[in-house]
């Protein structure tokens, strides 16, 4: 097909002036609308004073997909229009101007001139003349807007392309900045349910300062308000200025070659109980690594008390078999010093020293019997006092019997 060649015109002072009106309003719907249809329904409306809208239309070009969506579309005609799937398969009129890269201008005839030169159906209802310009960033077309008359050839004028261009480019512009302000602000709220869910405590600090903290903080340390926290000595959780100093210490030296660090600590709630935490630090900045610093404090005392139990059990399974192994060396000798004594007696007379001094070695083998059976009733582990700064095992007050 024999390409047309467009003149475009240069518009006049008064239509300059709609168009750069157009313009800065299309710029202040960049801070005005809160979501990218109010931002489409504003530029329709904005570029309505300088040019014919009753059809127009914003597609949004997915080149790995082969596809044209249409996030914005308002036509008297083909009013239910979503994309166009196989894009490259069809005669888009949208889909010349991307892959020409600028502004086209079509009457019936080079519309049916076109469809005719590549065999392909036409997408859309035939119309009497169509302006399309790309959206381009950094010279990449990401889409296209363009409007369109059914009814009059003369609707628009050569001159009208390029005003159609110049609002395209300001247009892409806008639209980039739109879709990166709402992808940023999903990604904030994402990370903000993270933060306020997480089960941990998390901090970011300034110079030991609290510059901002999660709901979980309030919880862990007892406080009703973040701004308790924000603008705080990190000093507050600490018993003392001197534990304050040596995390602060600890920290420093850690994160200086590390950029990260944990250390354990005991830290103070607002109504004066404490809780050992562990607290994750870590730093970006290695020139000086307190400036900006994120924590996360986590209450580790159950893990403490299950330590402690776990320590408790152990103790107990080396008491337990060492009494085991106690009762089973000692029970031997024992019933046979029983035996010797009673056969010793069987031969003395009752009131004789010798039958008063078995009866005696006896009892203090019943007594030592007792004791193995108290070793091998122990259920728990506790010590008592010995002197020499030592302590012992309570036999008796670790015993169920």
């Amino acid at each position: 097909m024999k390409k047309k060649k467009i003149h475009i015109e240069s518009p006049d002072i008064k239509t300059t002036h709609k168009t750069i009106e157009a313009m800065l309003e299309i710029a202040d719907a960049v801070n005005r609308t809160k979501t990218l249809d109010e931002f489409y329904e504003a530029i329709h409306q904005s570029l309505g004073k300088v040019l014919n809208v009753d059809n127009f239309f914003i597609a949004i070009h997915d080149k790995a997909e082969d596809r044209m969506t249409f996030p914005y579309y308002f036509d008297q005609k083909d009013s239910n229009m979503k994309e166009i799937q196989n894009l490259s398969k069809t005669a888009s009129l949208a889909a010349k101007v991307i892959n020409d890269g600028k502004p086209l201008m079509f009457y019936t005839e080079d519309i049916e001139r076109y469809v005719s030169s590549i065999g392909k159906p036409i997408v859309g209802t035939l119309c009497k003349v169509w302006l399309g310009a790309p959206l381009m960033i950094k010279n990449r077309v990401i889409g296209v807007i363009a409007v369109q008359s059914y009814s009059y050839r003369n609707m628009y004028k050569e001159s009208d392309l390029s005003i159609l261009n110049i609002v395209s480019q300001y247009i892409a512009l806008a639209v980039e900045r739109k879709e990166s302000d709402e992808a940023y602000k999903r990604q904030r709220k994402i990370l903000e349910k993270i933060l306020q869910t997480s089960p941990v405590g998390i901090a970011l600090l300034e110079n030991r300062v609290f510059k901002w903290v999660n709901p979980e903080m309030m919880t862990l340390f007892g406080y009703d308000k973040i701004e308790e926290f924000e603008g705080s000595s990190v000093e507050m959780i600490y018993e003392s200025k001197k534990l304050f100093l040596e995390a602060g210490d600890k920290i420093y030296s850690a994160v200086s070659n590390l950029k990260r660090t944990e250390i354990e600590a005991t830290l103070i709630r607002k109504d004066g109980s404490t809780f050992p935490a562990s607290i994750h630090v870590s730093s970006a900045d290695a020139g000086n690594p307190m400036s900006w610093i994120i924590a996360i404090f986590t209450d580790i005392s159950a893990r403490k008390l299950a330590d402690a139990e776990k320590t408790e059990n152990e103790r107990l399974q080396g008491v337990l078999e060492m009494a085991g192994a106690v009762c089973h060396e000692l029970n031997q000798p024992l019933q046979a010093l029983v035996g010797c004594t009673e056969l010793i007696m069987m031969d003395q007379e009752p009131d004789s020293q010798i039958a008063k001094d078995m009866e005696s070695i006896k009892k203090s083998i019943e007594r030592i019997s007792n004791i193995t059976k108290k070793l091998a009733n122990i259920t728990s582990y506790k010590t008592v006092d010995y002197p020499g700064n030592k302590k012992i095992v309570d036999i008796w007050g670790s015993s169920k019997l």
